[in-house]
């Protein structure tokens, strides 16, 4: 299997080829056990956002791994890609605006305080939860 840094440029370069837009790499080594790196891009319509993905897919694919589990392709708003040590967030850019997960995971983020100010309701429900539902 590819290192997490290998992976990591691949998927840049290749959604740089395709002219995804605000490509942001997040370095996650040390804050997060599930992966390394977190990519999130832009496209233009949901077209695009399903070309990336299947793009970025066949590249990985053809790179080493056995499989790169997709969520939302089907919709082309949001499309997650698990690569391993490298996950990828491919949104339309209204959808990736909603979601804002630079800020939600930017290295300054506060860490997570239980009981202060918190944005759960009385049932422990976070707002988040509630905007997926």
């Amino acid at each position: 299997m590819p290192e997490p840094e290998a992976l990591c440029a691949l998927v840049e370069a290749s959604l740089d080829d395709d002219k995804a837009e605000d490509i942001v790499v997040i370095d996650l080594k040390g804050r997060s056990s599930f992966a390394d790196y977190m990519i999130i891009a832009s496209g233009r319509s949901d077209r695009h956002v399903g070309a990336l993905a299947e793009h970025i897919i066949e590249k990985l694919k053809a790179s080493g791994l056995s499989s790169v589990p997709a969520e939302g392709r089907d919709r082309g708003d949001w499309v997650l890609l698990d690569g391993g040590d490298v996950v990828v967030h491919l949104f339309r850019p209204e959808v990736r605006i909603f979601y804002n997960l630079e800020k939600l995971w930017s290295e300054d983020a506060p860490e997570d305080t239980e009981g202060e100010d918190s944005d759960e309701d009385s049932d422990g429900e976070s707002a988040a939860s509630e905007a997926l539902a």
